[in-house]
């Protein structure tokens, strides 16, 4: 699956959910269970490739930020809630993760002191939980995707993740991150 099919999906997916009012990651699982199974596992492989590309301080701090702390679990979440903004959003957040300061729902945490903005777990599991609604079959998925790996396909590399800073020293998270810094803290 190319990376335009993958953003496709997740934006179907968005529109689905925002028409029907129903929760992103239900609505996501529900795209997805419409593909065949091959298309899911490869919607996995994508999804694993554009949530470790998230995988940075930078971006941890701004998660830990916006989520009053943030740790390794929910740190996971976090990647997950970004991808389900969709591609612009995601790409911003990837280029300037201070850009979150300017997402609504970001602002509108911000101002209710709301911490769970962008930690959407249910999202890491979709393409698992799609395989088993076609297969009835909790365990299908993951035997299929260590066979689709296997096949030639590698899961991950070693990310870069920048320079590690200290998240609790205000100072360094307003120079680093100056708008999410001034919505936070």
């Amino acid at each position: 699956m190319n990376i335009d099919r993958f953003w496709h999906l997740i934006e179907s997916a968005r529109s689905s959910a925002t028409v029907s009012g129903s929760p992103f990651d239900e609505t996501l699982v529900d795209v997805l269970a419409e593909c065949p199974r091959r298309e899911i596992l490869e919607y996995a492989e994508r999804f694993d490739e554009v949530h470790d590309a998230l995988y940075r301080w930078d971006i941890w701090a701004a998660a830990y930020l916006i989520g009053g702390g943030c740790s390794d679990d929910s740190f996971m979440d976090f990647r997950a809630g970004v991808i389900a903004l969709g591609r612009d959003w995601y790409e911003c957040t990837a280029l300037s993760p201070d850009s979150l300061a300017g997402h609504p729902a970001v602002v509108e945490a911000a101002s209710a002191h709301h911490d769970e903005a962008l930690f959407h777990e249910n999202v890491n599991y979709a393409a698992s939980e799609a395989f088993e609604r076609l297969t009835g079959d909790r365990e299908a998925f993951y035997k299929a995707q260590a066979e689709h790996r296997s096949a030639g396909r590698q899961h991950g590399s070693a990310t870069d993740m920048g320079e590690d800073f200290d998240f609790d020293d205000a100072d360094e998270m307003h120079r680093r991150l100056p708008r999410l810094a001034a919505l936070y803290l």
